[in-house]
C-alpha cells in the first residue's frame, strides 16, 4: 500500500474536508464546520458540540452532522490533551468512551469517511470500522458496502478481527467474500474486455486487476 493510502490522518483535525465537500454533501456542505484544538473558542464550541452530541440531539440518520460530532470529539481531545480531560470538559453525561468511540471515526482515512457523510456507510457501523487498523479498516469499509452488512455484521467481524481472526475469514463468516465487486461497463469495453481475457485464458477479474495495477502504478491520489 503506497503511502498515500494509508490509514492514519493527515489532514488537520477538524477541518471539514469531508463535509465541505459539495460533490459529497450537496447544498449541506456550506453548513460545514471545522474545530480548531489551537484556538480556545473553537475549543470551547467542540466541547458545546460534544455535549450536545452525547445527549442525542443528533439521530443516527443524519450522517453529516454525526460526523461534526466526531470532528468535535476529535479537536477537544487535542485541545485539552486526553481523553479524560475532554469527557469532563464536555461535562455531565459525557463519557470517555464515547469520546474515544467518536474520535476514532473522525481518524478513519478520508476514503471511508466520504463513504459514511454520502450515507453508504452508516455512522453506527463506522464506529467498528474504526476499532481496526491498517488495510483492515478498508477492507471492513469496502465489504460493508459491497456486501450488503448490518451494523451487527460489522460489529462482530470487528470484534473477532481485534480477537485475532483474519479479516478475510470473519467477513467470509458473514457471507461475503472479499475482493468481489459488480461493475457495470459500456458494451463496447464489455465485449472487448471479455474477449482479450479469453484468448489470453483469463477470468476477466484478473484482466481488470492487471490493467488497475498499472493505472495505479502511474496514477497519483
Amino acid at each position: 500500500m503506497n503511502e498515500d493510502s494509508r490509514a492514519d490522518r493527515r489532514s488537520p483535525v477538524g477541518e471539514p474536508v469531508v463535509r465541505a465537500d459539495p460533490e459529497v454533501t450537496g447544498e449541506r456542505a456550506a453548513e460545514a464546520v471545522g474545530f480548531d484544538p489551537d484556538d480556545p473558542d473553537s475549543v470551547a464550541e467542540a466541547a458545546e458540540t460534544v455535549a450536545r452530541f452525547a445527549a442525542g440531539d443528533v439521530g443516527d440518520e443524519d450522517n453529516v452532522l454525526m460526523l461534526r460530532g466526531a470532528a468535535a470529539c476529535a479537536a477537544l481531545v487535542r485541545g485539552v490533551g486526553s481523553y479524560k480531560a475532554a469527557a469532563e470538559r464536555a461535562g455531565d453525561g459525557v463519557s470517555v468512551a464515547f469520546i474515544r468511540k467518536w474520535a476514532r471515526v473522525h481518524d478513519l482515512p478520508q476514503a471511508i469517511r466520504r463513504q459514511v457523510a454520502g450515507g453508504r456507510i452508516a455512522p453506527s457501523a463506522a464506529k467498528h470500522v474504526a476499532r481496526l487498523g491498517g488495510t483492515d479498516r478498508y477492507l471492513l469499509a469496502w465489504a460493508t458496502i459491497d456486501g450488503g452488512l448490518t451494523v451487527r455484521e460489522v460489529r462482530s467481524i470487528a470484534s473477532a478481527v481485534n480477537d485475532g481472526s483474519d479479516v478475510e475469514a470473519a467477513v467470509r463468516e458473514a457471507g461475503f467474500e472479499l475482493g468481489s465487486l459488480g461493475v457495470r461497463l459500456p458494451l463496447d469495453t464489455y465485449v472487448d474486455l471479455r474477449r482479450r481475457a479469453s484468448n489470453r485464458n483469463l477470468e476477466p477479474g484478473a484482466l481488470v486487476a492487471e490493467a488497475l495495477d498499472g493505472y495505479f502504478a502511474g496514477a497519483s491520489e
